[in-house]
Parts: structure tokens; C-alpha cells; sequence
């Protein structure tokens, strides 16, 4: 028997039940999606001229899975702000969605003060602190989701409040949540512990990561949005270094760091390749031929997206690599939920006006 089909093995280094979390994903999104439309919704009858989701870590995550609706249903643009300061667009015309999880986020009280300041609509979903008491006091629309538990494990939290809102304001068609509830569940199912090694794809993926240097690479615009949420997951979850990057832009780049890199001192490189499965005869070619030039350099794996529709194949994938993220967290020996290096910075930057 593998150790990670051994429940005490993946979970004796877990005591903020991480991976008791993330089985319970399904039931989140649900729960968040109840909250959402329980909420008292604005109405706002002008379209924004522009949407930007402002936030950090977990709580910018889901802004990426948002972008991702807009890009592909969206009737206004939508970006993501990763800042203590908004772009220089931002006004009367614009809708901010302030986002944190503690609702103490630094950057994003920043961004709240600077889109008040600047007249835009302001919505705000967090779990309380700063954020939730600045929104009542202004009279900022606010939708109060569950805390107490790591941010990177709150993406339903974070995500499906948005998009509910902006189903309901016409900006993105409503999405079909019990489709997505479902989808998710059977993901959790197929890979759990209690599925063998032999049959789960995310402990071996995970084994075959194990004292790698990794690149995730997304074919083409919303894989590449999960390629990064594997990465983050990986860094904090599993204290593994990896790297993304995205169909077609390392095709211009990238490609050509792969010329030396037996040079860089890494003892094992293994490369994932993120994809939908519908992309053009153009994309597929690229990627053959990135294959041929790095296989001598990298281990390869393919990792190809399931799901009824844009949201499930988007959050079905991320929840795909927190599971690798877990399973290479048991095998690392590390705690997957522990920040301290991010608890050190924080402390660092309290002192600092």
C-alpha cells in the first residue's frame, strides 16, 4: 500500500484539517451561493462602465475566475487589482468589488478608501473586520460570508458571491449552481484518499513532484488562471517551489530558458500542462512542439479539464491541484495550513507607517 492511501499518513501533519476543507469545497460553494442570493442586492440600473475586483491572496482568487466569466460572457470589461493603489480609470463610472476574506487586508482597505474617494459603486464581500464595518458605515452594499478558516481554502466564499452578484445585474449570464455543486462533488470523489494510488491521478501526480522544481503551463487564457492557483496552492499548501506560465506567451520566452536549464543546479524538473481539450489545431501544435523541444530537459504530465461548462471545468481543475497540493504536502512532511514566513512579513510590515 502507497503511504498516501494511509489516512493517518496524509493527515498526521494536518491539524487545521486542510484537507477536511477542501473535501467540503462542494458544500461551501453551495452555502456561499445561499448567502449570495439572501443578501440584499443593489439596484443599480446604469451598466458600469468597468468592474474591478480589488484583493489579495485567497480573496483575489476568485476575482481570476471572474475575469475569466467576463472574458468569455462578459458585456464590460473586468479586472483584478493586486495593490495598495487602483488604476487611474477608476470612477464614478467604475463597480469595485472590494474582497478579504479577514476584512483587515491592508492592500485592500487601501483600494476600498481610494474607490470611495474616486466615486465609484462599491460592493464588498469579506467576513467582517475593518472591511465589513467600513462598508455599513458608508452604506456600501455587503454580503457577510462565514470565517474562520484559511483564505486560500474560502475560494467558493470569495467567488460565487461575485459572480451571483453580477449574474443578477446583467453583467455575466447567472450561472447554474446545482450543475456546479454536483460537478464538484464527483471531483471529490474521484480523488480522495480513499481512492488508491494506482486509480488517483493527484497522488501521483504529487509523488512525481516530490523533490522537483515544477512549471505549470496553461493552454491558452483560463487554464492559464488555474495554472497560477495550482502554483499558489503548491507554494503554501505543500512549501514547494513551482512556476507558471501560459500558452502562447512562453512560446516567445520561456521556451528558450529551457536551453540551459540542466545548467541551473536543479536535480528534477517536471512540467504540467494544463488544458481544456476544444483548443484550435494552431495551439495544439504549439504545444507538440514545446513537448518535443523540452522532454530531454523535463518530466511531462497533461492534465486535461471535465466539466458541463466554464465554471465547472474552472473550478473542478483548481480543486484538482489543491488535492496534489495536500497529498504533496504529506509527502514534504510540512504543515500545509502553516504561514509563518507570510505571519514574520506581516508582523514586519505592522511597524511600518
Amino acid at each position: 500500500m502507497h503511504s498516501l492511501d494511509q489516512r493517518d499518513f496524509v493527515l498526521r501533519l494536518d491539524p487545521k484539517e486542510m484537507y477536511r476543507l477542501t473535501c467540503e469545497f462542494p458544500d461551501q460553494v453551495a452555502r456561499a451561493a445561499e448567502v449570495a442570493n439572501a443578501a440584499s442586492l443593489p439596484n443599480w440600473s446604469a451598466k458600469p462602465d468597468n468592474v474591478l475586483l480589488t484583493g489579495l491572496g485567497g480573496s483575489a482568487s476568485g476575482g481570476d475566475f471572474t475575469r475569466a466569466l467576463f472574458e468569455a460572457f462578459g458585456s464590460v470589461p473586468f479586472a483584478v487589482n493586486r495593490d495598495y493603489d487602483l488604476p487611474s480609470y477608476v470612477g464614478p463610472g467604475s463597480l469595485v468589488f472590494a474582497t478579504s476574506y479577514s476584512g483587515n487586508t491592508e492592500e485592500t482597505l487601501s483600494a476600498y478608501d481610494q474607490a470611495k474617494k474616486k466615486g465609484a459603486s462599491i460592493f464588498v464581500v469579506t467576513s467582517g473586520g475593518k472591511l465589513a464595518d467600513l462598508a455599513r458605515q458608508d452604506g456600501f452594499p455587503l454580503i457577510v460570508i462565514p470565517g474562520g478558516q484559511p483564505p486560500r481554502t474560502a475560494l467558493g466564499f470569495m467567488l460565487i458571491p461575485v459572480i451571483v452578484a453580477c449574474g443578477k445585474m446583467g453583467l455575466i449570464p447567472e450561472q447554474d449552481i446545482a450543475g456546479l455543486v454536483a460537478h464538484l462533488k464527483a471531483v471529490v470523489a474521484r480523488f480522495s484518499i480513499e481512492v488508491p494510488f494506482e486509480s488517483n491521478p493527484t497522488k501521483q501526480l504529487a509523488a512525481n513532484l516530490q523533490g522537483a522544481v515544477s512549471t505549470i503551463y496553461g493552454v491558452g487564457s483560463w487554464p492559464s488562471i488555474v495554472a497560477y492557483r495550482w502554483r499558489c496552492q503548491i507554494n503554501e499548501n505543500s512549501k514547494n517551489m513551482t512556476f507558471h506560465h501560459a500558452f502562447p506567451e512562453l512560446n516567445h520566452n520561456e521556451i528558450l530558458g529551457w536551453v540551459k536549464s540542466e545548467g541551473q543546479g536543479v536535480q528534477k524538473w517536471v512540467s504540467i500542462i494544463l488544458s481544456d481539450g476544444t483548443e484550435s489545431a494552431k495551439m495544439k501544435k504549439r504545444v507538440e512542439v514545446t513537448e518535443d523541444l523540452i522532454r530531454a530537459k523535463t518530466e511531462i504530465h497533461h492534465v486535461r479539464a471535465d466539466g458541463d461548462d466554464l465554471l465547472q471545468k474552472m473550478l473542478g481543475f483548481a480543486l484538482y491541484g489543491d488535492f496534489v497540493s495536500l497529498y504533496l504536502a504529506a509527502l514534504n512532511e510540512v504543515d500545509p495550513e502553516n504561514i509563518d514566513s507570510i505571519n514574520i512579513l506581516k508582523t514586519a510590515l505592522a511597524g511600518v507607517p
